[in-house]
């Protein structure tokens, strides 16, 4: 497994690399990251459990290790963070299961154009 405080610092100094060469971007998605929590309709452990079962959802490293340090300062249980992973592992298998659905539309129409194809020559 990973050293996930090694890596958030190397992580954020690369960040810090990439926003010396191109400051707007970082500016950008700092100014996007912080616009839901100026809402305060969610408190910031909610925010950071949500925010981990989407980087679980993304395959996004960095953002697990952004957000997992942020939930534990927020004082997240593991209990309450197994319970946001549910969620993910939900959604991912719901999101499989939709797009084996458009799969097999996909198959069946190309296998339809295929007949009707041949049944022209």
């Amino acid at each position: 497994m990973l050293d996930w405080k090694t890596y958030q610092g190397e992580l954020l100094a690369r960040i810090g690399d990439i926003g010396k060469l191109n400051p707007e971007t970082v500016k950008g998605y700092r100014a996007l990251s912080a616009a839901g929590a100026q809402t305060g309709r969610l408190d910031g452990k909610t925010r950071e459990l949500i925010a981990l079962a989407a980087a679980v959802t993304a395959r996004c490293d960095g953002c697990i290790a952004v957000h997992a340090h942020a939930a534990a300062k927020y004082g997240a249980s593991r209990e309450e963070l197994a319970e946001a992973l549910g969620v993910a592992v939900a959604i991912g298998a719901g999101a499989a299961l939709v797009y084996s659905a458009r799969t097999l539309d996909a198959f069946e129409a190309n296998k339809a154009a295929e007949q009707n194809e041949g049944a022209v020559r």
